[in-house]
């Protein structure tokens, strides 16, 4: 458990540098400057996601569990993380009408990710890996949506396509999660098996 601590502190703090506290970031930039900043950005947040994996993988091997989640919740699941998927290909589609009109999908995409997993997961584990990256998320798109209200910066032009193409990828992506073996490759886990569908 430590250990996943460790790394949701790490990876959490070192993405929060931007949003949060954007003058530390400044000053770590002025003293080791843009390419030194970027390396030691890369190397923390690779240690701290590795941590962050290594501990939750390790913490689900002797599980406290804080209550069974009703009937359903997985199902929920399942749905909330479509959307969660789509924000995530919208951050990276140009043109598409939700990153023009979100702002920033990527945030939103790991908030919804966060809240859905907490629905239908109540190990000690669980709660804590989603539950501080659902405050990380939440903090971070207001400071963020604060930028946006003082920046005279105008949305980038949209078209239909770029939101088609990010509807597809995302239900894509979506689909690979859910019926291939991305997930289980990934996490060890079969998100339909926790439906009862397989």
């Amino acid at each position: 458990m430590l250990q996943l601590l460790i790394g949701l502190i790490l990876f959490g703090g070192v993405h929060s540098l931007h949003s949060l506290t954007p003058n530390l970031r400044q000053r770590a930039i002025s003293r080791l400057g843009l390419l030194g900043y970027k390396g030691l950005y890369s190397v923390l947040s690779l240690m701290g996601f590795y941590l962050l994996v290594q501990g939750y993988s390790q913490a689900r091997l002797e599980p406290v569990v804080l209550w069974a989640p009703p009937p359903g919740m997985a199902h929920a699941t399942l749905a909330l993380m479509w959307l969660a998927m789509v924000l995530l290909v919208a951050s990276y589609v140009p043109g598409n009408h939700l990153r023009a009109r979100l702002r920033h999908p990527m945030t939103l995409s790991v908030k919804v990710w966060a809240l859905a997993h907490l629905l239908s997961n109540g190990q000690l584990a669980d709660v804590l890996l989603f539950g501080v990256m659902l405050v990380w998320a939440v903090s971070v798109f207001r400071a963020a949506r604060r930028r946006d209200r003082t920046s005279l910066s105008s949305p980038a032009p949209v078209h239909v396509w770029g939101t088609l193409i990010t509807l597809a990828l995302g239900t894509g992506l979506w689909a690979a999660f859910l019926w291939g073996d991305l997930h289980v490759w990934l996490i060890g886990v079969q998100p339909l098996a926790m439906t009862g569908a397989i």
